[in-house]
């Protein structure tokens, strides 16, 4: 897998956009009337005042202190940035809001201090207690990380923790467990060095002896040499590894070392020093991007060593996202007043043991392999698996419970689990699993863009590229590919193919026969032929029929119907399928939903939608999830009559007949279909069997594409798609004026299913 490349422009673009900024705070009750803004404000507000002012635990009932952490730095130690200030943090600090809300479904205001004296950065964070339910520091430097976190937590009754630090250790703990297991040693008898003495290295030796590693065993160097006895004027926290051992350099102590943590500088360990350690060592080289030993250079010097990297383009990439966010959650779902080291244990040993489950196919998918199964190159679950959260926060809420530290108890632990299955913004990721599981491909899957001189293809296209996702070949006329190519910095789509079909009239002549051939008996002619395929789409579509490109993207100038036409006439749809229906995957804050059909089929028979909802069910399965389906009218079950209730009814019986196991019902109206407990309260008798419906079948298009439009315009949900369902190869038509992630988010889609292999419904 391969890494994503980003270009400076790219990234100032992304943040300066409007809403300038990565996160923004949304009123979570409704403020539309008088009425509601009175009891939001004055003086509907001074009720929960005065109860809180009577017993300050009632803010977690009345307010969001409960899922509110403050992301706090003074920006000394950014990223591999240094000490570049607190307002220059604060891009580093919204985007760990955005991991918190994305992963576990916490919220954040981050808070960048523009303060160094520890003693009054202390003061000034524990004067916020009243307003968070936990603190994650972030980005301080060492020494004072240290004693800033350990003074706040024993000062403060919310749990803080130093993500930096702790993350990490948390992360690599849990795959060092299971990298002894694999290689058969003991922690208790492990020689380790470590590469690093900053808040990470520390807190990472500090856990490994909470798990049993012996000091008399660990040797740490920082940027001077190994911390021995000959040092002087070493800080309190250095002290604490200081060797008696006459060694002085990282080589001499490698030597018959069973396991290396780097957390230091790029190529410091050389296949030599590789060479040197004992038999299956275990090397965590974690600096970033460049490890202390390049991966591939280690696995050439020693075919028995086990590799851990922070990058995701290898095995084991020790990634703080793992830990952090559900860690936060689990400590607040109990009120923990800290996060204690029995806290942290649990989540090291949650996060091995889940190693070691079988891999659910969605995150199979997600990456691209067949299988993922406990071993050297999977010693720790990957950031995209889905179980992370109903692992990691209930070992930790259990932990703090366990410990005493909690103010909340859970009870029911199943209850848990769908809470905070809820919580999680789980249906944001599915773009994202696309597009991992599409870098996964051995070799680029090519990409035909049939309007390449359309600047957002172009950038789209560099996006394509930049992530690994899929190689483009454009189609046009070269001289303007190019000129939009310099003019908007995108060099590195210089080296892509460009086609232009008329510079090569041979192919030209051999595709308009073999398109006049296919259509002969539809009134084709030669020349109405060679008229057809001058014209982009329809010569993409011929590219991609003869296999010369896997994935065709078009329709970004044209009207739908005017791109899907030529690709029904060279392409065809599946065997034993009849007709093809669009599909827009509409992303809300309750989730993805899946609407259908919302550009194709203009007003479908009952037989017609049986079908669509034939495809969409699969399509819906493709996506990952487990279909839900309502089919809508303007009726509930027969509460009003009319053509379409009954062709509806109609409908919904047949596709019961035709697939017994399917979860779906209609004719339901979009309110009803939508609220469970309305529906299951008011027509209990209906076959959605308590489920939350997630799949919307249209009675017809333009009710389909009225509802996707108004969900994109006044409900504010992003919207992807059209997907296009039940093409015999991965064809994909983009809307009028699509933007440049709309694009990209279709080429992911369409070049996963590209590799896959279709299997009908039935």
């Amino acid at each position: 897998m391969s890494t994503t490349k980003i270009r400076p422009k790219d990234a100032l673009d992304y943040h300066e956009n409007k809403p300038a900024g990565k996160i923004e705070v949304n009123s979570t009750k409704p403020v539309g009337s008088q009425h509601d803004l009175a009891l939001a404000y004055s003086p509907g507000v001074a009720e929960p005042c005065l109860i809180i002012a009577k017993d300050k635990e009632a803010v977690y009932k009345y307010t969001a202190k409960g899922n509110l952490v403050g992301v706090i730095s003074n920006g000394t130690a950014v990223l591999g940035l240094g000490d570049i200030g607190p307002e220059a943090s604060k891009p580093v600090m919204e985007g760990k809001g955005v991991l918190f809300k994305k992963f576990a479904g916490i919220d954040v205001f981050d808070i960048e201090i523009n303060e160094k004296d520890p003693d009054k950065f202390i003061e000034i964070v524990r004067s916020l207690e009243p307003t968070f339910g936990g603190i994650n520091l972030e980005d301080i430097k060492a020494p004072e990380s240290f004693k800033i976190e350990q003074a706040l937590r024993d000062q403060m009754n919310i749990p803080v923790m130093h993500d930096d630090q702790h993350g990490t250790a948390i992360i690599s703990s849990a795959a060092l467990l299971n990298a002894l297991e694999v290689v058969g040693k003991r922690i208790e008898e492990i020689k380790i060095v470590v590469s690093g003495a900053g808040g990470a290295a520390i807190a990472c030796t500090d856990l490994y002896v909470s798990l049993g590693a012996k000091k008399e065993n660990i040797l740490m160097a920082d940027s001077k040499g190994i911390l021995n006895r000959k040092r002087e004027g070493l800080d309190e926290v250095k002290s604490k590894y200081v060797t008696d051992e006459d060694l002085d350099t990282i080589e001499d102590a490698l030597k018959g070392a069973d396991m290396f943590l780097g957390l230091s500088v790029a190529d410091l360990v050389s296949p030599e020093m590789l060479k040197s350690m004992a038999h299956d060592p275990i090397v965590f080289a974690l600096s970033n991007p460049d490890p202390e030993i390049a991966y591939d250079l280690a696995i050439q010097t020693r075919n028995d060593v086990i590799m851990a990297t922070g990058r995701s383009d290898h095995p084991n990439q020790v990634n703080n996202v793992l830990g952090f966010p559900y860690i936060f959650r689990g400590a607040l779902d109990v009120r923990s007043t800290v996060i204690n080291e029995e806290m942290k244990l649990a989540a090291v040993k949650a996060i091995a043991e889940l190693a070691k489950e079988q891999v659910p196919d969605i995150v199979l998918k997600a990456y691209g392999r067949k299988s993922l199964k406990f071993g050297a190159e999977y010693l720790i679950p990957k950031p995209m698996d889905p179980r992370l959260i109903t692992t990691i926060s209930p070992a930790v809420a259990k932990a703090a419970m366990d410990s005493g530290v909690a103010r909340v108890q859970i009870e029911d632990w199943k209850k848990y689990e769908e809470e905070l299955l809820e919580k999680v913004g789980l249906d944001q990721r599915l773009i994202t699993r696309f597009v991992y599981s599409a870098r996964q491909n051995k070799q680029l899957k090519k990409v035909v863009f049939a309007e390449a001189d359309h600047v957002n293809i172009l950038k789209a296209a560099q996006m394509t590229l930049d992530s690994g996702v899929a190689m483009p070949i454009f189609l046009g006329k070269k001289p303007i590919i190019k000129k939009l190519i310099e003019e908007n910095d995108l060099e590195v789509l210089k080296d892509c193919e460009i086609i232009d079909p008329k510079d090569d009239p041979k192919k030209l002549e051999n595709f308009a026969a073999e398109y006049c051939r296919m259509r002969q008996r539809k009134g084709m002619t030669m020349h109405l032929a060679r008229k057809a395929i001058s014209s982009r789409t329809y010569f993409g579509m011929m590219l991609l029929e003869k296999g010369e490109v896997d994935v065709l993207i078009s329709g970004l100038s044209n009207d739908y119907p005017k791109t899907v036409l030529p690709a029904l006439q060279i392409i065809g749809t599946e065997e034993g399928i009849k007709r093809v229906a669009g599909m827009y995957i509409v992303n809300t804050p309750k989730g993805n939903f899946f609407f259908a059909d919302t550009s194709v089929n203009l007003n479908p028979a009952a037989e017609e939608l049986v079908e669509i909802i034939g495809l969409t069910h699969r399509a819906v399965r493709f996506f990952d999830y487990d279909p839900k389906i309502a089919v809508l009218s303007y009726s509930n079950f027969g509460s009003a009559k009319g053509e379409v209730p009954e062709k509806v009814v109609k409908a919904v019986k047949m596709a019961k007949d035709r697939w017994p196991d399917f979860v779906i019902d209609g004719d339901l109206q979009a309110n009803v279909a939508l609220n469970r407990e309305l529906r299951d309260e008011l027509y209990p008798f209906n076959n959605l069997n308590g489920e939350n419906v997630n799949t919307l079948i249209f009675p017809d298009l333009q009710s389909g594409n009225i509802a996707y439009k108004t969900m994109m315009e006044i409900g504010g949900a992003e919207v992807i798609g059209p997907v296009l369902m039940g093409m015999n190869k991965s064809v994909q038509v983009l809307q009028l004026g699509s933007s440049v992630r709309e694009i990209f988010n279709m080429v992911a889609i369409a070049v996963v299913d590209a590799s896959t292999v279709k299997s009908d419904n039935s």
